[in-house]
């Protein structure tokens, strides 16, 4: 069973022949030396080393490679790829693992590309490294990338290969999911499609038939596509400019799936669950004593302003209901940790304005400019045969965090004029649910008022 990974070749193509023949390199040439490194291809009795070129040599791979992109005149942009073709740990041996690298890239780029293929051992999983040129010896094209090109060719090749020596493929299970949103999950952060799923659960939750589940959505701002004409039921969150398919959603939010969940609430057979109940908060004593309270001290400025937006995306919920939240500031919570991070800087340098925000950047871009000066000294001295090496490594490990913490600045110097009005958005929203519900005591009061009745009207 073989696992491909393709990875374009941005950087110089002589680093990454290197590479592929130091895996802290990332360029063409240092693929191509890490690639061709003896102590990685070399078989255990030392007899052979796992190492193949196709339609160029291995000791002239590098000046072959670039001699094609000078004739064709495409020497910008990517300059190679590099395909790393795995197996499972003690599936295959390393001569059977080169010669199925082999064969999948004679098959894949054989007539094309100059290629190197080189089989490292120094890993449980056996695993070809394969790299070639991005630009055709032939017609002067270059390699397409894409999705469809790695499940059509890299891949549909490879298992090809696979089945034909008796070994097992990699079958997917289901469809797959968008890698935002895998990552999301897998880190915890919430999705525009999870919020979407949170509300079809509470339209299912306020509904009681099917039409009037839609009219829960319609009523929450959605736009609804469904019916007999429509092929796909879609919805479209407010602010949001795409439909997303109830089908896509996943399992419970089909339209089938849906109308048994509200089949099964009528008939009690799928209750809601409960909400929590609250926990009183915590008091601690000391000797049986209250411990004091310290005043709290009241934020202003830029950071009041990011304490309420994170209490809007829900960072701190309050113990009373809140009013309802704009979804366009909802799906804001993808951005959860950013904005939090922004605060926690904020709140380190105790930033409440723009000019003082200013000023920090300003001071951050001064102290940048005076350790870069520092090392094109060093470097000078480098140039002479001076060892300051670990001197110049000193330097780049401060300049790290301050490049950091100026990026972080002019960031939130975006975010301020977007969070303002998102909040703004939001105090509207609750201004017109407070107007609403005050109407509705009104009108509640009006009905239950006795009626007198005057016998002139009679």
């Amino acid at each position: 069973m073989a696992y491909d990974k393709i990875i374009p070749v941005k950087a110089r193509l002589d680093h990454c022949v290197a590479y592929v023949l130091n895996p802290e390199k990332t360029g063409l040439a240092d693929a191509l030396v890490y690639i061709e490194n003896s102590e990685k291809t070399a078989l255990p009795d030392g007899s052979a080393q796992l190492t193949t070129a196709i339609n160029c040599q291995l000791d002239t791979a590098l000046q072959d490679m670039l001699r094609t992109k000078h004739r064709w005149g495409k020497e910008n942009g990517v300059q190679g790829y590099h395909l790393i073709h795995s197996y499972a740990p003690g599936e295959v041996t390393p001569a059977e693992a080169h010669r199925m690298g082999v064969e999948m890239a004679k098959r894949l780029l054989g007539d094309k590309y100059e290629v190197i293929v080189a089989t490292h051992l120094d890993h449980d999983h056996l695993h070809c490294h394969i790299l070639f040129n991005s630009v055709c010896f032939m017609d002067g094209s270059k390699f397409r990338n894409t999705f469809q090109d790695y499940y059509r060719d890299i891949r549909g090749i490879s298992n090809e290969v696979s089945r034909a020596h008796g070994f097992s493929v990699i079958e997917p299970e289901g469809k797959g999911t968008a890698y935002a949103e895998w990552d999301a999950k897998q880190n915890g952060r919430a999705t525009v499609r999870g919020l979407v799923r949170q509300d079809i659960d509470a339209a299912i939750a306020g509904a009681f038939t099917y039409a009037s589940f839609w009219a829960q959505l319609a009523k929450m701002g959605y736009t609804v596509k469904h019916g007999a004409n429509v092929k796909y039921a879609a919805v479209r969150p407010p602010g949001g400019t795409r439909f997303i398919r109830l089908a896509s959603l996943g399992d419970g939010y089909t339209e089938e799936d849906i109308k048994k969940r509200l089949a099964g609430m009528r008939s009690g057979k799928s209750p809601m669950p409960e909400p929590l109940p609250r926990q009183p908060p915590r008091r601690y004593t000391v000797k049986n004593r209250t411990m004091p309270r310290r005043p709290r001290q009241k934020l202003t400025g830029f950071r009041a302003l990011y304490v309420y937006y994170l209490y809007l995306l829900g960072v701190r919920k309050p113990a009373a209901r809140r009013a309802p939240v704009p979804f366009s500031v909802r799906k804001e919570v993808t951005k959860l940790n950013r904005y939090a991070a922004q605060f926690r800087f904020l709140q380190a340098n105790r930033v409440n304005s723009a000019e003082q925000l200013t000023m920090l950047g300003d001071a951050l871009q001064a102290e940048i400019d005076a350790l870069t000066e520092q090392r094109k000294n060093l470097y000078r001295q480098k140039r002479r045969g001076l060892d300051v090496e670990p001197e110049i490594q000193a330097i780049n490990q401060m300049l790290r965090p301050l490049r950091q913490e100026l990026k972080t600045c002019g960031q939130i110097e975006q975010a301020v004029p977007h969070i303002r009005s998102q909040a703004q958005l939001c105090r509207d929203a609750q201004r017109k649910e407070q107007n609403h519900q005050h109407e509705k005591a009104i009108d509640k009061a009006d009905k239950a008022r006795p009626r007198r009745f005057s016998l002139l009207h009679r």
